[in-house]
């Protein structure tokens, strides 16, 4: 690239160097200290040349119709008399001509032709390449529908490029400036009106914030350059809110520093980044095995949420009991078990046996409560990975189903099949994990609520027995 750079300034030096030769006049762009400064005095001359033309202009059609008359007779007397001066140096231009073959011949012989002609396609193959640059440049929706030929560009940079003959100076000027104009805009932060497609294609006139080359937002929306419309457009899909909101208050900002998002790449990754399938595409993408993997998450979820609350409801009564023994209360398990021996003096039994079955008893009738739907998800554990195992099988299938049908093993063709066997594998891995944990979790705090019945109950068969021997 700094060789094109070099390149470049070396042909516009030419090109001076060339016209300065063959009519000597003050450099007007000599005061300019930078390429911003530069870029502004070269727009301020080309705004001046259009001022003049549109004052001719003006004078033109402010004058009566007969002035109007004679000034179109003076206008194309002087055409014809150009015409006359051209038509009799036709001959001169002739002898010309022979005598800038034979110049070609000896500078060809000389070795210095061929210098020209390497300079020649060096300048185009500069165009070619700035061509193809400046097509896919967002910066070019900025300069078109403007007076300064942006316009043409394209075509020009084509043509240019295309000539087998040697540059004019006309034309390396050209070539210079819309360079020059690239690299000057590609350091700036712009905000222009401009006309947008909408994502269904419509047009929509809008402030634009461009980031050099890199980005443009328009109203917290982030925008694409389109090639074949030759036109920005909005992403076909939107961007998370922390891009957009974080775009938003850049195209607010007037002063100072802000934080902005921009692409590197120039709309690569913008692109890549939209593709991404939603989630919802991601679940719809694992077709029917997927589905009966999310009904079973969905199903130990709802179980886990629920004993979850049974449970944490169960230890906060429990410590209340804890507290007070002495008063059994019906609504907690260790109450109840309370209850079996202490809640009527009937039940009070005088042998130890009878103590334990009774302490055996009411464990029983609590602790299918305290593990309830324990066993499911640990169902939902084992089955989550088998049920991903069988939809990687059904793609595996589809892929090969894809190769046999089309001879070809494009990853394009056979998409749809390893992104179902990858989808329905996370599927029962996501289901199964999260169950685990939440298994462990219900079992750590069932087994918490076992240990302190299981205590009790032994303190209370303790007490049973030493009042028996204390009877003795």
């Amino acid at each position: 690239m700094r060789a094109r750079q070099y390149l470049i300034a070396l042909l516009a030096g030419f090109a001076c160097v060339t016209a300065q030769a063959q009519a000597p006049a003050e450099d007007p762009f000599a005061s300019a200290q930078s390429p911003e400064e530069l870029m502004q005095l070269i727009i301020q001359r080309r705004a001046e040349e259009q001022a003049e033309i549109d004052r001719l202009a003006a004078e033109y059609r402010a004058a009566p119709a007969s002035q109007q008359q004679t000034m179109l007779q003076q206008a194309q007397a002087r055409r014809n008399a150009a015409q006359q001066r051209v038509d009799a140096t036709q001959e001169v231009f002739a002898a010309n001509d022979e005598e800038i073959v034979a110049a070609n011949l000896a500078l060809l012989e000389a070795g210095e032709a061929s210098q020209l002609s390497q300079i020649g396609a060096l300048a185009r193959q500069a165009a070619a390449e700035a061509h193809d640059i400046l097509e896919q440049s967002l910066i070019t929706s900025q300069f078109a529908g403007t007076s300064d030929r942006s316009a043409d560009r394209e075509a020009f940079l084509t043509e240019f490029g295309d000539a087998r003959s040697l540059p004019t100076i006309a034309e390396l000027e050209r070539l210079w400036y819309e360079a020059q104009r690239e690299m000057t805009a590609m350091g700036e932060v712009a905000s222009y009106t401009a006309t947008i497609a909408e994502a269904n294609g419509a047009p929509l006139q809008a402030r634009i914030v461009r980031i050099g080359p890199f980005s443009a937002t328009t109203d917290g929306n982030f925008l694409t350059y389109s090639i074949e419309l030759e036109t920005l457009g909005k992403l076909p899909r939107p961007l998370p809110a922390r891009f957009t909101e974080r775009a938003r208050a850049f195209e607010q900002t007037t002063s100072g520093y802000s934080w902005a998002v921009f692409d590197p790449t120039r709309g690569v990754m913008l692109d890549l980044y939209v593709e991404r399938p939603t989630l919802m595409e991601r679940i719809e993408l694992g077709e029917w095995v997927g589905y009966i993997i999310i009904v079973v998450g969905l199903a130990g979820t709802l179980m886990f949420l629920y004993q979850l609350v049974v449970l944490v409801s169960v230890r906060i009564q429990l410590r209340s009991q804890l507290k007070n023994l002495d008063v059994p209360k019906p609504n907690n398990p260790l109450g109840r078990v309370l209850l079996a021996f202490k809640g009527d003096k009937n039940n009070i039994e005088e042998e130890a046996d009878v103590a334990e079955l009774r302490i055996s008893e009411a464990m029983l009738r609590e602790i299918p409560r305290l593990e309830r739907f324990q066993s499911f998800l640990r169902l939902g554990v084992a089955a989550g990975p088998l049920l991903g195992l069988i939809g990687t099988v059904v793609g595996m299938i589809i892929t090969f189903q894809s190769i046999t049908e089309t001879g070809s093993s494009d990853p394009r063709l056979m998409a749809t099949g390893i992104g179902q066997a990858m989808i329905a594998t996370v599927l029962g891995l996501g289901i199964a994990i999260p169950l685990l944990f939440a298994n462990a979790l219900l079992a750590s705090m069932s087994k918490g609520v076992v240990q302190i019945l299981e205590e009790q109950s032994a303190g209370i068969l303790a007490e049973s027995i030493e009042k028996k021997l204390r009877r003795v």
